[in-house]
């Protein structure tokens, strides 16, 4: 015997039929793609994301008046209405992703992630919780940082995809990564895991044959399109620079950025949201807006004036919105975070592009 609930979007339109069995795991059966596009497009967080994304554009527009004020060196030379679109044009890139992952996934059973976060009272305590403590390690780092006499410490080193005009020096990298790591990975993760399994931490595969073939698929496409978008990319460089500068900018980048935001957001938050909500849809919104709140000062950003500091916070938004969505889609429809940490984060952009940032900061010839 079994009983069959629904799992419905904010406008009551089902997603998912979460089936309970006798045993420890509930799984779901997933609707089809068409309900599942028909439920995103009636969802009102959807809709009410899509109308600020285009309002967002105007407004940035309308401030840059021809220009950008930011320290980008790898896309600089590109026209000014090529970098006002790319925003737009890696969302629809996101997208097309999103129809993949779920056809690759279509013939597994989904976890039912909701049912791994405890009753709604104390998730939403969490949740608040951790999103009070990840505000109070992102003003630490911007303490940090200029007091040890480096640029304010975020998600991201300065220089990361994008390049910078003054380099990082190795110190500067290494205590980066390692206030990331302690804050944001170990100390979230000790605190949880004494309280969760693994598995309640999406923290462990059901499926890991479909797992490795997402991360695969996932892997080759990202990468390519970015070899292709980006120019400041591994093939530039020499052989010996490409072998001893990827492993270091993967270790570097695994440490600072791929284990805190896996841990913090999609083992502890993303369950929790879902709890909360009810909602895939609603989960992933907040899952890219968790993803872009954590990058909010970047290297690249500019705060000498209000048109600058607006600028600066809207193309956060418009950098990381889409790929933390699509890193909440990939953890909904596997359970597992480690898919998007390896497929989505450590290999491309960060081993792929950013490899040239590591061995010029480094020095290797």
């Amino acid at each position: 015997m079994r009983v069959v609930e629904s799992l419905r979007d904010g406008e009551g339109e089902p997603i998912m039929s979460v089936i309970h069995r006798p045993g420890p795991a509930n799984v779901a059966a997933v609707s089809s793609l068409s309900s599942v596009l028909r439920a995103a497009a009636r969802h009102r967080g959807v809709q009410s994301a899509v109308a600020l994304w285009i309002v967002g554009s105007a407004v940035a527009l309308w401030l840059a008046r021809g220009s950008l004020p930011f320290d980008r060196p790898a896309v600089v030379h590109l026209p000014f209405a090529l970098q006002m679109a790319a925003p737009t044009i890696g969302m629809i890139q996101i997208f097309v992703l999103m129809l993949l992952v779920f056809l690759l996934t279509r013939k597994r059973f989904i976890p039912d992630m909701a049912d791994r976060a405890p009753e709604r009272r104390i998730a939403l305590r969490e949740t608040a919780l951790v999103l009070a403590y990840a505000a109070l390690g992102q003003l630490g780092g911007w303490i940090v940082g200029p007091a040890l006499g480096y640029r304010p410490f975020s998600f991201h080193i300065a220089g990361t995809v994008f390049g910078c005009s003054v380099m990082p020096s190795p110190a500067e990298i290494w205590i980066w990564a390692l206030y990331n790591f302690l804050v944001f990975a170990v100390a979230p993760y000790l605190y949880f895991r004494r309280r969760y399994t693994s598995t309640e931490l999406n923290l462990r595969s059901s499926d890991r044959r479909n797992d490795v073939l997402l991360i695969f698929v996932v892997m080759a496409i990202e990468s390519a399109f970015e070899l292709g978008a980006l120019g400041n990319n591994i093939l530039g460089l020499s052989p010996h620079q490409a072998l001893m500068g990827a492993p270091l900018s993967f270790a570097i980048f695994f440490v600072g950025t791929v284990l805190p935001t896996m841990v913090l957001i999609y083992a502890i938050l993303l369950p929790r949201y879902l709890k909360l909500t009810g909602s895939a849809a609603s989960t992933v919104l907040l899952g890219g807006l968790t993803y872009a709140a954590m990058h909010i000062v970047e290297g690249w950003s500019a705060f000498d004036s209000p048109r600058d500091t607006v600028l600066s916070l809207l193309f956060v938004l418009f950098q990381y919105f889409g790929p933390g969505m699509f890193k909440s889609v990939l953890t909904l429809r596997t359970g597992n975070a480690w898919v998007h940490a390896i497929g989505y984060h450590a290999i491309a952009p960060h081993v792929v592009i950013d490899t040239p940032l590591v061995v010029k900061a480094f020095g290797i010839a």
